[in-house]
């Protein structure tokens, strides 16, 4: 019933494993009392089908708000109307040049052992969000760029579907309008794609709205998230998709001279290692000086690959969703009670 739990609680045992046990039983507990968790998502998490376990996540209960890249947005569409025509190349650590170069002129573009179909992917989708955004334009309607993936993902026609629908964040998310914020979209395909369109005169650069004004809208949304028992930050690799959102709590108190709780709860799966001025690899401790965490948020740091934590964390917090009692006497009788 709990195979997974009792994996990691039986084997986990110290270094790395040690701090996914802990800091899985920690999301755990924060979520039995009522408290809700944020991820912030980075590298290329879509393209490596994380969905398959943050979909049923964000279905069950367990994520509650997001901070994604603009390429983790667009590819989780991507693997939802193109994943047949994906091609895996497990041997990418012998390429030579060459070989890259024979996967570009076959117009795919190489993720580490995955790659994204230009035609397949990039082209038809292009060819469904451009007149969005030049309907936009002609309205003067402004919006936030996760709204135009939001409702291109709910409102394609499921024929064009060749991924599972069940297993596409982006799809759950919008289904649940999850509060998100896409920092730096700017710096992905499609935000290329609309730079180019505003550059040639199609589209008004003004109908997606600013990294400022997605700041200002997570002020109202953090503090309406971290009512109760608070919020959690659950981050997945280094950069802007974990920077901007955590600086909500200092900015909160200082800029806005707002009450704003601290973060309940801080995990990072990262492979970055610590180092002088790394802000990504930085410890959690850092972050106390710089007022997001205090010195009782329960904080963790995995140095290990996401695409193996993070599938086997949600899939045992799953687990205890869906078996509550069970999970309650598996923890204590493994002696991991309170």
């Amino acid at each position: 019933m709990l195979p997974i739990t009792e994996f990691i609680l039986r084997n986990y045992k110290n270094f790395n494993s040690r701090a996914t046990r802990d800091a899985f039983l920690a999301y755990h507990r924060h979520i039995e009392a009522g408290g809700k968790m944020f991820w912030a998502v980075a590298g290329a998490m879509s393209s490596a089908q994380l969905g398959i376990t943050m979909a049923p996540a964000i279905r069950e209960g367990l994520i509650h708000g997001l901070s994604v890249t603009g390429a983790n947005l667009e590819e989780s569409l991507f693997r939802l109307v193109a994943h047949d025509s994906y091609k895996d190349f497990p041997e990418y650590r012998y390429f030579t040049k060459q070989d890259d170069t024979r996967i570009l002129n076959d117009r795919m573009r190489r993720v580490t052992d995955t790659s994204i179909p230009e035609d397949e992917a990039f082209r038809a989708v292009e060819k469904y969000i451009v007149p969005m955004w030049k309907n936009a334009s002609a309205s003067g309607q402004r919006r936030f760029w996760h709204e135009y993936f939001y409702e291109l993902i709910t409102t394609i026609d499921t024929s064009l579907y060749q991924g599972k629908p069940e297993e596409s964040w982006l799809l759950a998310a919008a289904k649940a309008n999850l509060p998100i914020v896409v920092p730096g979209y700017e710096d992905s395909t499609f935000g290329n794609i609309f730079a180019a369109h505003v550059k040639v005169g199609d589209c008004t650069a003004s109908i997606a709205k600013s990294g400022i004004e997605y700041m200002g809208a997570f002020y109202d949304q953090y503090t309406e998230l971290s009512e109760g028992p608070g919020i959690g930050f659950f981050q997945i690799g280094g950069g802007i998709a974990g920077d901007f959102p955590i600086c909500v709590v200092p900015s909160l108190k200082y800029d806005m001279e707002a009450a704003a709780k601290p973060w309940a709860y801080f995990c990072q799966i990262s492979d970055s290692t610590t180092s002088y001025g790394s802000y990504s690899g930085a410890t959690p401790n850092e972050k106390i000086t710089w007022d997001k965490l205090t010195e009782d948020t329960p904080m963790f740091v995995i140095e290990s690959d996401a695409t193996i934590v993070a599938p086997l964390m949600l899939s045992a917090l799953l687990e205890c969703k869906h078996h509550p009692k069970e999970a309650a006497a598996l923890i204590a009788s493994s002696g991991f009670a309170g």
